[in-house]
């Protein structure tokens, strides 16, 4: 897809967010079942199930996915397809690359061990590394764009309002 594709793709949607802006509020949901053996919760994931477990450092086997790590992946991968179609539209030709993202966990705080651990991510850092020939205010540009348009890192930078509750079924 080039820059005009990608445009004229997203033509019609830009116009009809802009004309009835309800209609670009959509709702994106996950679900998992824990109905299954251990301590793991399955996932609906779209495509596939997926089975999160407990981490190595908090007892598990490393056989599920770590929850920590999902996140993390869905961060490389929002902010990969956010990349890409950044750099088509600004005409940005990347012959390839590799999105890391790290985090740094204190386990001590979700085992509670020490009440004053934080628990969670205390620091998160998201890294492009790119091959191409462009000139530094193109990636520059780039990077700007990728952060702005982002939205699981703009989601993870700007903590949004989250409520949570339980409910008998």
């Amino acid at each position: 897809m080039d820059a005009a594709e990608l445009r004229a793709t997203q033509a019609p949607l830009k116009e009809r967010y802009r004309s009835d802006p309800e209609t670009a509020m959509i709702k994106l949901t996950a679900r998992g079942s824990i109905e299954n053996e251990g301590i793991a919760c399955k996932l609906e994931t779209g495509r596939a199930l997926a089975v999160a477990g407990l981490h190595p450092a908090t007892g598990g086997s490393g056989l599920q996915l770590c929850s920590g790590d999902m996140l993390l992946e869905a961060l490389v991968a929002c902010a990969g397809v956010t990349l890409k179609s950044v750099a088509t539209a600004v005409e940005v030709p990347l012959k390839s690359g590799h999105v890391i993202a790290e985090g740094d966990l204190d386990f001590r705080g979700t085992l509670g061990v020490d009440k004053e651990a934080p628990v969670g991510f205390a620091e998160i850092r998201l890294k492009f590394e790119v091959d191409t020939d462009a000139p530094q205010d193109k990636l520059d540009l780039l990077l700007k764009l990728t952060e702005r348009y982002c939205v699981v890192y703009q989601t993870i930078k700007n903590g949004p309002k989250v409520s949570v509750s339980m409910q008998r079924v």
